[in-house]
């Protein structure tokens, strides 16, 4: 029963960040023109609407035809399918607390919102910018907040599973 309860756990949380995900951009796409920006906290934080046609900080983005967008769709399709593969398998095991598997929840969850704007938008609405002077981190959106909140929940379960054996 608790095998049971922790895999749909998972799975509820991926699907509510994918809900989250897709609300919030369908706000920012339907109230937002394209590199229009609101001042949030000055000095610190801005929406601003973006398309990355890209993968994270808008990498392969200048490249023409067909093809980058289709690898980024596998790639992120594969991830989809691994990630859920192990969230069914190793659900609640003895080796995965509940940080791996509410982390990789995350990133399944933001996995699937970002693979959902490629599959049906052909791009991924960006809109929360942070920056600090001139420094300004890359737009992003709550499926990447997801993504890199669970890649450090997953690491640090990993990281804390390594001492607990080996008794450091």
């Amino acid at each position: 029963m608790a095998e049971r309860a922790g895999r749909w756990g998972a799975f509820a949380v991926a699907a509510g960040v994918f809900a989250l995900d897709r609300l919030s951009k369908w706000v920012v796409e339907t109230r937002m023109t394209g590199w229009e920006t609101y001042t949030v906290i000055p000095g610190c934080f801005n929406l601003i609407r973006t398309e990355n046609r890209g993968a994270a900080f808008s990498l392969l983005a200048g490249l023409e035809g067909p093809w980058p967008a289709l690898l980024l769709i596998l790639l992120t399709a594969a991830a989809v399918v691994v990630i859920s593969a192990l969230l069914w398998r190793f659900g609640v095991s003895a080796e995965s607390g509940p940080a791996l598997r509410y982390g990789l929840a995350l990133i399944l969850g933001g996995a699937l919102g970002n693979l959902f704007d490629r599959l049906f938008r052909g791009a991924v609405t960006d809109f929360l910018e942070l920056y600090a002077g001139e420094f300004r981190w890359p737009a992003f959106n709550l499926a990447d907040a997801a993504i890199t909140a669970g890649a450090l929940l997953a690491l640090w379960d990993m990281w804390r599973a390594r001492r607990a054996r080996h008794g450091s």
